[in-house]
């Protein structure tokens, strides 16, 4: 009955963190709220034929399971805290191997620099590129409040709230990748269908080293 994260820690002890293929193809794709990440992966997914996985749909989902560890990763959040690294990653590990695909977006993750180094610990595995979705405050701030999806997050003070998240933790990892030059940056204040062109250039296998 042990919980992810002993699972997660057992792994990391026995040097099975690298129960997965080293030959996946990873590809994080970061970008503000309302930077268009989703429909975009939704594009990919249909023309590359990757497997997209968001983090927080697979926590969300572990919830609705009921399992214990679903109860543990409701009560951290009710609480305020933050779900720890290793649990995340064996939500995301256990979605791979269980997807058999051997090209993934992973969407959300990592949020910080602790979830990106736990990533590489965990799993063996480092990101082939970083795609991270460019937008202005003003722009995101614009299509969140007129999607009309009824979230109840979708408020002004909490829209900056979760803005300024994401600039404090996510930044930090695109500048780490950037470094090693693995970020493909997105300009995505422009309409979707210009935005899935500059996606489309860096996903076509000549342009894998692009940028």
């Amino acid at each position: 009955m042990g919980t992810v994260v002993e699972a997660a820690n057992k792994d990391a002890a026995n040097g099975n963190g690298s129960i997965l293929n080293k030959n996946l193809t990873v590809v994080f794709v970061l970008g503000g709220p309302g930077s268009g990440k989703g429909t975009q992966c939704s594009n990919i997914v249909k023309h590359f034929g990757y497997t997209h996985l968001s983090a927080g749909d697979l926590l969300r989902a572990e919830i609705k399971s009921g399992s214990e560890n679903g109860t543990m990763i409701q009560n951290m959040i009710k609480e305020g805290k933050i779900v720890p690294s290793e649990v995340t990653i064996k939500l995301l590990q256990r979605a791979m191997l269980e997807n058999g695909n051997d090209k993934f977006l992973i969407d959300g993750f990592p949020r910080n620099e602790e979830n990106r180094a736990a990533f590489e610990k965990v799993t063996g595995i480092e990101p082939t590129f970083v795609l991270f979705f460019d937008c202005p405050e003003e722009e995101m701030e614009r299509r969140l409040l007129g999607r009309n999806q009824g979230r109840e997050d979708d408020n002004i003070e909490t829209i900056r709230k979760r803005f300024n998240v994401f600039l404090e933790s996510s930044l930090p990892v695109i500048n780490y990748y950037d470094a090693k030059l693995k970020v493909r940056k997105i300009d995505a204040a422009r309409p979707v269908e210009e935005v899935f062109e500059s996606v489309k250039a860096i996903f076509s296998p000549k342009n894998e080293k692009a940028d």
